[in-house]
């Protein structure tokens, strides 16, 4: 049996959370919720998922907080980190990615391109 991959999504929007989990659960992911960056980095530290989405802006944590602590850390630095933003330029997207970002999806995004995402940053 094939062992479902974990997914930590994290927004501070339940709407946004609640759209991911359905459709990555409909994915065949399992799914982690956190609604800002240190509930991420807690959850992160406890479950250690296979991949994390985030929202690139977020009150007192944003994405890039998020990354920047996870790659500090050895146990939790190889963790691939998808972020999800409405800036939708190639400077942003190129900083993201020097920062250690996998990948930079922007918003409205589809299903298909989040799993699509995930599938390229896990292997």
């Amino acid at each position: 049996m094939k062992t479902r991959k974990t997914i930590l999504i994290v927004d501070d929007l339940q709407s946004e959370l609640d759209w991911m989990a359905h459709y990555l659960t409909n994915a065949g992911y399992s799914i982690i919720m956190a609604k800002d960056g240190e509930e991420a980095i807690a959850k992160t530290l406890a479950k250690k998922p296979d991949a994390i989405v985030t929202d690139w802006m977020m009150p007192k944590m944003g994405g890039l907080d998020i990354c920047r602590k996870l790659k500090k850390n050895p146990g939790t630095a190889e963790i691939p980190i998808i972020a999800c933003t409405v800036k939708n330029r190639d400077v942003d997207r190129l900083w993201a990615k020097k920062q250690g970002i996998k990948a930079y999806i922007t918003k409205p995004y589809t299903q298909e391109e989040l799993v699509t995402a995930l599938q390229e940053v896990m292997g």
